[in-house]
């Protein structure tokens, strides 16, 4: 029997279902780009424009905590907006993939306004960073969604979405590594300190610029194969929420995602803080930041894992770790000792490497469970909310890293009290801990790994009857 797939401006014939289902070297590359360039912005803005705002461009802690929480509360229903969008997009190109070809320009135009100071008054600093922050965040959905949701689209089988999951995650963790290891260095070369405000922004437009070009390369070399009778009609709203139905694997995975992100958050947006006070050595920072290349060894190792022991429990074997390196983390700031906190955080970075490249491939196993169960799928409106629930957990962290500081009196570029230095220390390590803690607890509830055999045979099956009667 024929199926119809769509390659880019092509429509071709296909017979081979495992051809179907294996996506090209130069595809797969393609695709990993795209979270490559997503972290190399959006890491910049997660990691460093909370002490951008207070020791740059002259913003309390206690504001900018209170702009996080209501910045990110605001642009986290963009999200399921974008989903819906994604679920009422048919062109040429596909549902998900047209999006980066609208949207990385403006998304990289924000992406430098948040980290530009115009002179204004605090006021009117509040009021740029809420609209640039904002923006850059609507942004950021309308380019990272379509990563997500053009998983099912780029093959139906749960080993390959794994493997480009993988090679995703390690570009994306390539791309973070690189963007926090090497941006005070940049903003100093340009400017001479790591406070300049000419320098955040001549970095900023650079990477900018970097961003728009490599989405164009991914627009142009990635293709929505896997279509669906589903797939080629719009879905009404209400018709799309069905698919979230007792849909336990989505709503386990999304409460994941928050709670993940929101201590990921306070822990990578405090860094800078914790070396520069707490440890007396600013510069440790980068080296720290930029040892997220380690986790490239459990992202490299994860096809192999989830496939001998499932993907719930090589997910649980992160979380495990990424509590154990908090807990020696611990050790290492009541000591002071570097040699601790890099070993702590070796071992914390090789388990979150095992856990962030599998949320996007469960999201995908959740838009097969809720057409299984519901009997509709909508790749937009499932997977948008992964968009949703990470930015309202850093949009929490970000809140809670704020008030924290102002509560515990942290003054910038001073020294600091020895409560503040305990604030530091408790966004750090404390609240990463407790999301680690619960992420890990909630897997236990997560049991699709045993009855995705018959859950793919049934939808193979539906899919052929579907595709035959088109």
């Amino acid at each position: 029997m024929s199926q119809t797939v769509l390659h880019g401006h092509d429509v071709e014939s296909v017979t081979d279902k495992k051809v179907k289902n294996m996506v090209p070297w130069n595809e797969r590359f393609s695709y990993s780009l795209s979270d490559f360039a997503c972290n190399l912005s959006f890491q910049m803005v997660g990691t460093y424009l909370m002490i951008f705002y207070t020791d740059t461009f002259g913003i309390s802690a206690a504001a900018v905590g209170t702009l996080f929480l209501v910045a990110r509360i605001v642009d986290a229903f963009d999200g399921p907006f974008w989903g819906i969008m994604i679920d009422h997009t048919h062109t040429k190109w596909g549902k998900s993939r047209p999006y980066w070809l609208w949207f990385s320009i403006p998304f990289a135009v924000f992406c430098v306004l948040v980290f530009t100071t115009p002179n204004l008054s605090l006021t009117g600093k509040l009021i740029w960073a809420y609209i640039t922050y904002i923006g850059v965040d609507v942004l950021y959905s309308a380019v990272n969604i379509p990563i997500t949701s053009i998983l099912p689209s780029l093959t139906s089988s749960s080993q390959e979405r794994v493997t480009l999951s993988t090679i995703r995650q390690f570009m994306g963790t390539a791309g973070a590594a690189i963007i926090t290891g090497i941006t005070l260095t940049m903003v100093s070369f340009f400017g001479g300190s790591t406070t300049s405000s000419k320098g955040w922004f001549i970095w900023a437009l650079i990477v900018g610029i970097i961003v728009v070009i490599i989405f164009a390369i991914v627009f142009k070399n990635t293709n929505e194969r896997v279509q669906t009778k589903s797939s080629r009609e719009s879905i009404p709203i209400k018709e799309s929420l069905k698919a979230l139905k007792k849909n336990w694997p989505w709503a386990i995975i999304i409460f994941i995602n928050f709670i993940y992100w929101m201590g990921m958050q306070t822990r990578s947006q405090v860094t800078v803080y914790f070396f520069k006070y707490n440890m007396h050595n600013a510069g440790l920072a980068s080296f720290v930041l930029s040892l997220q290349f380690v986790s490239l060894i459990a992202v490299v190792l994860t096809p192999l894992t989830s496939k001998l022991i499932g993907k719930r429990n090589t997910m649980l074997i992160g979380m495990v770790m990424a509590v154990a390196g908090q807990l020696l983390l611990s050790l290492g700031a009541t000591h002071l000792s570097v040699s601790i906190i890099i070993i702590a955080t070796i071992i914390g970075y090789l388990g979150t490497g095992y856990v962030s490249g599998l949320i996007a491939v469960m999201l995908a196993d959740a838009v097969d469970y809720g057409e299984w169960k519901n009997g509709v799928r909508a790749e937009g409106i499932v997977t948008s909310f992964s968009s949703f629930s990470a930015k309202l957990g850093m949009g929490i962290g970000g809140v809670i890293t704020g008030w924290i500081l102002s509560v515990t009196g942290y003054v910038a570029n001073k020294t600091q009290s020895v409560t503040a230095l305990h604030g530091i220390e408790m966004n750090y390590i404390w609240v990463p801990l407790i999301g680690f803690a619960l992420s890990g607890i909630a897997l236990m509830f997560y049991h699709v790994d045993s009855i995705e055999k018959k859950m793919q045979g049934d939808l193979a099956v539906k899919h052929a009857k579907e595709n035959a009667e088109n």
